[in-house]
């Protein structure tokens, strides 16, 4: 009997039609392409259907993901990462069985060499590539920190020196034998990639030097280092920075763009001198990261309405309040991606420019040299944008400019430090903006929060205390008609057992009204705009939590961090 080919049973299971395999095959003669790969290229399968069909061919099981329990860090370990990439394939442990995966069980060699190394009983399955490639990323071990230090304290020659040695564009994982100090910064790097950490934290003190990261917003201990090492530390970085290492008595800001894992990373540093020495902090930023859909935000039907309606004025300003790291950026960035089409000229001015953005035109400020704010506003207006986007509403004269543009036929986007919407308005006015501008120019103002998501493999339903409920501002009898959820304190390999996993923003999102306009020009009070935004339908940020409290997507914790009653 044949034995049946891939294509065999791609054409068998109806996933390709012959018209598809005759352009591939023509596509082989031509240009050597395999028909396989062009069946993908083209999309006529997907890399899954692909995956399946090699697992029947060759008679391997079939995994759709690699989980950490199968990922045994010491017998991955002992291949070398570039082989395990190159080859799309690595080994893992199913059921307690050392198991093989790859991408394309007809690609012999590495698999013949795999098992000869690992010896024994050895099964064997197929995983799409993508699968493989992020748990190799995911679970490959970095020599651990531990062992760093201890090479870094036995070291005979000059750490500083080391430190010193130049920077190349690589990928940080393919740096296995560096120097000790170079590999500890890159561990610190990489792990805090891999854990999604917003920022790094490496703080002096008197004896030693303390390693954090911020995830999900929370502070998190990753490491103590000795004190010996800090100096050579610290000058790494500044090196990667591109900062004068000379200098240890003024803060200085750097940036280092990183590859981790074939993912471009940009990293702002900021140094500044503390009583131990200097204190580091660096914010991740990944270049590759894609935005959210305005629609899938988590906006309520009314909010999610008021703003798609704003968005699609001709002009006008529409401004996003918030504390500092409480997603602003996230929501005006998702704003434009939505807004972003060929015929519209959308010119941006920030302070730093987070994410390249296609198609847009992105101006960074840089006040040494006078591009403020305001001037670079004004000679955008000369661009002839059609929407404009301010990083920040900072002062008075940008705020008049911003506003200027609205009224000339502009969508202006920005960002404004209140703590909620309502107050937009009367922040504004203490700005020196006269209240029949603000009346006739702002369409919508809304305010954010962040808070963390519940893991949703591990969350827990429970029965929160009657103080909780009742600084919810719900009755018992409210409650009684909630399933309220926790985050489970052992928590699941899928959140690193910390129970949570990500975060989502709480939102309020004022309409400027007739009324609101009125309540503007008689310059009055917060509390009263808020009591009418509410009356035309405007959620609390506490309401919007409580909304997403019931979704079983947060906790009542979460919530009462960042949100109160406010009437």
């Amino acid at each position: 009997m044949i034995k049946k080919t891939i294509e065999d049973i791609l054409l068998a299971a109806d996933t390709i039609n012959s018209q598809q395999l005759s352009e591939c095959q023509k596509e082989f003669k031509k240009n050597g392409t395999s028909i396989e790969n062009c069946l993908v290229e083209k999309k006529f399968i997907t890399a899954e259907q692909l995956a399946k069909a090699y697992a029947e061919y060759a008679s391997y099981d079939y995994i759709d993901q690699i989980s950490e329990k199968m990922a045994d860090l010491t017998l991955i370990g002992r291949f070398p990462l570039q082989f395990l990439r190159d080859n799309m394939i690595i080994p893992i442990k199913k059921e307690g069985i050392v198991t093989i995966v790859t991408a394309n069980p007809l690609n012999f060699q590495p698999i013949d060499e795999l098992t000869a190394l690992i010896g024994g009983e050895v099964h064997y399955a197929v995983a799409p590539a993508s699968v493989i490639l992020e748990s190799i990323n995911r679970y490959y071990p970095l020599e651990g920190s531990k062992q760093m230090i201890e090479e870094l304290e036995d070291e005979d020659k000059d750490i500083e020196s080391v430190a010193l040695e130049g920077i190349e564009e690589k990928d940080i994982l393919t740096m296995a034998t560096e120097a000790p100090i170079i590999k500890l910064v890159n561990q610190i790097l990489y792990q805090a990639v891999k854990r999604d950490a917003s920022d790094i934290h490496i703080e002096p003190f008197e004896k030693d030097v303390r390693v954090r990261y911020r995830i999900d917003g929370v502070m998190q201990n990753i490491m103590t280092i000795p004190k010996r090492i800090q100096g050579a530390l610290i000058s790494r970085i500044k090196i990667m920075s591109h900062l004068d290492i000379a200098e240890k008595r003024l803060p200085q800001d750097g940036r280092i763009n990183i590859k981790v894992a074939d993912k471009a990373i940009d990293i702002r540093v900021s140094v500044l001198p503390v009583a131990f020495g200097e204190r580091i902090v660096m914010r991740l930023l990944d270049k590759t990261r894609s935005f959210q859909a305005l629609d899938t935000m988590g906006f309520s039907e009314r909010d999610y309405e008021v703003i798609s309606k704003a968005i699609a004025e001709p002009n006008g300003i529409i401004f996003v309040t918030g504390p500092t790291g409480s997603g602003k950026t996230t929501t005006l960035y998702a704003i434009l991606s939505t807004l972003n089409k060929p015929g519209t000229n959308i010119i941006t001015v920030e302070d730093p420019v987070e994410y390249q953005l296609s198609g847009i035109g992105q101006v960074q400020v840089k006040e040494k040299v006078g591009m403020t704010f305001a001037a670079a506003l004004r000679s955008i207006l000369r661009q002839d944008p059609d929407i404009v986007m301010i990083g920040e509403t900072r002062d008075q004269e940008t705020a008049k400019i911003a506003i200027q543009a609205a009224l000339t036929g502009h969508l202006v986007l920005s960002t404004l430090h209140t703590n909620d919407a309502p107050s937009t308005i009367t922040r504004l006015i203490d700005m020196g903006v006269e209240p029949f501008l603000i009346a006739s120019s702002v369409v919508i103002a809304m305010a954010q929060r962040l808070v963390r998501k519940l893991c949703d493999k591990c969350k827990k339903a429970y029965t929160p205390s009657e103080e909780l409920i009742k600084r919810l501002g719900l009755t018992p009898e409210e409650a009684k008609g909630i399933t309220f959820y926790e985050a489970n304190p052992e928590g699941c390999d899928e959140c690193s057992n910390t129970g949570y996993k990500g975060r989502l923003a709480i939102f309020e999102v004022m309409e400027m009204t007739d009324d609101i306009e009125r309540l503007a020009m008689e310059r009055a009070d917060t509390s009263q705009i808020r009591k009418q935004a509410v009356q035309d339908g405007m959620s609390l940020l506490l309401q919007d939590g409580i909304r997403k409290i019931k979704e079983g997507v947060t906790t009542i914790e979460e919530v009462l961090a960042v949100a109160t009653i406010t009437l």
